[in-house]
């Protein structure tokens, strides 16, 4: 027989490739595509086997319930995202979905219901890899995202309602206050501290705070041949050397403090011609939303001396600020327990990388599991999970759910 984890892993791997792809050769799945489409269909299939009922919101959120025995009681939810990065790997975000099914299908198999219901819900914008608005689906159902947000393109000027949604009908996704017990949402670790330590899951303390910044250089297009370097005001050298000095005072702090350069777009892009103007972005995240501001004041005020040495201009915008969200300490103690219970280690740790799950805390008390991937490779082909590892998982995740409706109050 299969084990939950093994078909969790399974599905997530047939979801990794075409019709559930929007590449030929690798994994994209952005909101709203064809191939997102397709994936959905095959999602409600398996969310209509483990013995939930199915519907879409009016976010295009798949979302499934398994009914509790207290009428009006809040919902236990349970999910992730089903979008993915351009040629991502298979189980960031999926596999949270899967687990959340799985769960289900053995408390269907086993005639057990919650005083609760419980949710499984499959967000569809968290990457923000076709729209420029990351998490776009779970600040609907949170109730945090406001309708001029939704005036978005993707990079090939289809509009947001052209892509399939009723903009009027988007914010009555959100849930109403108290409808919500909890949200849990199980992930993998996206990072090398579980598989260093021999673990095979951990209890996440929170998400670290991000901000993100464009930048621009401008300088002075001119001959690659007949520029004499003295003269130059050379917009690429400029970005490189500001690169450096960002990962400088990144790797200077010795903390949790990360500092990364993504993405760079030098113009005009000819082999012989000095770039005359350069764009790049910056990301920066800490668990301590104090650290991650200070560096990010270090960082803008150095880049505007480096652009003044070599007197060209600068210009910096912020373009995301998510806070740090710690996870709910009460619920951190029941993944604890439901941990050992399985005769595993308990360890504690935060994430570097944002979740929904950041999102639904304005909504709810939140809940992660952090699940080992090999190497901690993420957004990348070579993403891999152990199935037995998934496995652990879920029965931590099984075990988290009987505690929470032990201690459930309906007062």
């Amino acid at each position: 027989m299969v084990s939950g984890g093994a078909r969790a892993v399974a599905r997530c791997d047939a979801l990794g490739v075409a019709p559930y792809s929007d590449m030929a050769h690798g994994l994209y799945r952005g909101y709203l595509t064809t191939a997102y489409a397709a994936a959905q269909e095959a999602l409600a299939g398996w969310m209509a086997q483990a013995g939930m009922t199915v519907r879409r919101d009016a976010a295009a959120n798949l979302i499934a319930r398994y009914e509790g025995t207290l009428p009006g009681a809040p919902a236990l939810l349970i999910g992730s995202h089903l979008d993915s990065v351009r040629d991502g790997g298979r189980y960031d975000g999926p596999l949270g979905i899967m687990l959340g099914v799985e769960a289900v299908a053995a408390l269907h198999q086993n005639g057990q219901r919650l005083p609760f219901p419980i949710e499984v819900i499959a967000f569809g914008d968290e990457e923000g890899s076709r729209f420029p608005a990351a998490m776009l689906t779970s600040r609907a159902v949170a109730g945090t995202l406001a309708l001029d947000a939704l005036d978005l393109a993707d990079a090939d000027g289809v509009s947001l309602a052209q892509a399939g949604v009723n903009l009027s009908d988007y914010l009555s996704a959100a849930r109403a206050p108290g409808s919500t017990l909890a949200y849990l949402e199980a992930h993998i670790e996206q990072g090398p501290v579980l598989e260093a330590e021999g673990l095979a899951v951990g209890t996440v303390t929170g998400i670290a705070a991000q901000l993100r910044y464009q930048a621009i250089v401008k300088g002075m297009a001119g001959h690659a041949g007949t520029s004499s370097m003295p003269l130059r005001r050379d917009a690429l050298a400029c970005a490189a050397e500001m690169i450096l000095a960002i990962e400088g005072i990144a790797r200077a702090d010795a903390s949790d403090l990360v500092a990364t350069v993504g993405r760079i777009e030098a113009m005009p892009g000819a082999p012989n011609v000095i770039a005359g103007e350069v764009r790049f972005t910056i990301d920066i995240r800490s668990g301590d939303a104090a650290r991650r501001d200070r560096a990010a004041e270090a960082i803008s005020y150095a880049l505007a001396g480096i652009a003044d040495r070599r007197d060209l201009d600068f210009a910096i915008q912020r373009v995301h600020d998510l806070p740090a969200s710690p996870c709910n300490v009460a619920l951190m103690d029941l993944m604890d327990t439901a941990i050992a219970a399985v005769g595993h280690p308990v360890r504690r740790l935060v994430s570097g990388a944002g979740h929904d799950a950041m999102v639904m805390a304005a909504l709810c008390p939140t809940a992660m599991l952090f699940i080992r991937c090999r190497h901690g490779i993420s957004h990348n082909p070579a993403e891999h999970v152990d199935p037995a590892d998934v496995d652990v998982a879920l029965q931590v995740m099984l075990g988290f759910i009987d505690r929470l409706g032990a201690t459930f109050d309906p007062a």
